[in-house]
């Protein structure tokens, strides 16, 4: 597969062009990359209003992960998940849009419907697992339809979630389908499952999702893609440009970009296999650590997730063990530690993760269970929309002074960024509970 992007900056860099141009290092090597960085000069393309290399690369994505269109960022799936809130208000029309979706939400979703004044009605979900984690089923969207008093703009998911939960994104756009609305999808952590198993959103009926390709493909921080369906191109496609342009930086990185473009190429030539190949490896490493006792949750084929708490230790003391082990994780808590992996991690990579499981605290001194400090969801009061509670006049005060005050900017820890109230919803006992667990003391409220 071709690399049109890659291909110009190397043209570019090998002229030795004196660049009167952004951005400032001139080309210079200071860290090793400037002479690769550079702006929209003549021939590389603007993105967001591409037509040249970087729309040609955004089709070789397109087809891979074979969508309706593709669409880069460089801002990552926060930027992408504005967009496409941005698209459904305005294809949609109407002044104060809601969307039903799951409580699991990340914070930029939250800050999407600030800023475009959506509101949010939340699913009631029969196995909610964490703060993080919320398993939604078909019968789950399809009774909040039914029992909805007027139909939302759209059903809004995470899947799958921090912690590694798939959703049943065929049975839940086949209900939305019935409805007659889309179903919206923040793959974040998702991009790889096209190619595993044909398991992506796309391929489950979704009508726009964003993967994060930095997460799990080899693609800088940052690099991301927003995907439409081919149903919903017609419909979706005209908004997307303004949408991009109105969220997204007029100076993206050419660094990301490269990197998106040769992604294509990796994704291309033998992915799959390499895929197949690193979570047969993985699997076999989860049986290393079950062998010695280790308690494992099921998660997504590319995560590790180890339920620490259940022998008696916080995530965050058995993640500084792995350290010592030359582990570093993606996430802890008090009740787990989580492993994102991909197929460039080496076999040293998982001999550490063996060599730790056969010698860690949770096989030599199993403790007592840790309670888990998540009951269930929570049923909040909602007094004012989501943008007039950000944009209201508010004061910080004590986490354990907010019993009955309005949230006004939601107060989260990234990772995994999971808003405990949302904005304009009443804080309650409980919530003050799991703000203190996070270890969030201060909390911004409605004057």
């Amino acid at each position: 597969m071709d690399t049109p992007i890659a291909d110009f900056v190397e043209r570019y860099k090998n002229r030795r062009m004196s660049r009167f141009h952004m951005p400032g290092h001139k080309g210079h090597v200071f860290f090793g990359w400037e002479p690769y960085d550079i702006t929209e000069i003549k021939g590389a393309d603007v993105l967001h209003m591409g037509d040249g290399i970087i729309r040609e690369s955004e089709k070789n994505a397109g087809r891979l992960f074979g969508s309706g269109a593709t669409h880069y960022s460089t801002e990552g799936s926060s930027h992408g998940i504005k967009v496409m809130l941005a698209v459904l208000r305005m294809e949609s029309g109407q002044k104060s849009p809601f969307l039903l979706a799951a409580r699991n939400i990340h914070r930029s979703m939250i800050d999407a419907c600030a800023l475009l004044d959506f509101d949010v009605e939340f699913i009631e979900s029969r196995d909610v697992q964490s703060l993080c984690s919320v398993k939604i089923t078909a019968e789950d969207v399809a009774d909040a339809l039914h029992s909805a008093k007027e139909l939302p703009v759209a059903v809004y998911l995470t899947s799958p979630d921090y912690l590694g939960e798939i959703s049943d994104i065929s049975g839940i756009s086949k209900v939305c389908e019935a409805f007659g609305i889309p179903l919206v999808v923040d793959n974040a952590h998702g991009a790889y499952l096209h190619f595993w198993e044909h398991s992506h959103p796309l391929d489950q009926g979704a009508a726009m999702c964003c993967d994060s390709a930095h997460k799990t493909l080899p693609v800088l921080t940052g690099g991301a893609y927003l995907h439409i369906h081919k149903k919903y191109v017609e419909r979706f496609e005209p908004y997307v440009t303004p949408a991009m342009c109105l969220f997204g930086s007029t100076s993206p990185s050419y660094l990301v970009l490269q990197s998106l473009d040769l992604c294509n190429r990796y994704l291309s030539e033998g992915y799959k296999r390499k895929l197949v190949n690193c979570v047969q490896r993985l699997e076999n490493t989860k049986k290393h650590m079950l062998k010695y006792g280790i308690p494992i949750r099921m998660s997504e084929p590319l995560k590790l997730v180890l339920q620490t708490a259940k022998c008696g230790y916080p995530g965050e003391e058995i993640a500084e063990e792995l350290r010592g082990f030359g582990v570093e994780c993606e996430y802890a808590d008090r009740e787990q530690v989580v492993f994102m992996i991909t197929p460039e991690n080496t076999e040293e990579d998982f001999k550490r993760l063996e060599a730790w499981a056969e010698n860690s605290v949770l096989v030599r001194e199993r403790k007592e269970e840790i309670a888990g400090y998540f009951s269930g969801s929570f049923r909040a009061e909602r007094v004012l929309r989501i943008r007039e509670a950000v944009f209201a006049k508010s004061e910080v005060i004590s986490v354990t002074e907010a019993a009955g005050r309005v949230c006004a900017a939601e107060t989260v820890s990234c990772p995994p960024a999971v808003p405990v109230a949302v904005c304009g919803e009443r804080i309650t006992e409980e919530m003050i509970r799991v703000f203190l667990e996070c270890g969030i003391t201060k909390v911004s409220v409605v004057s």
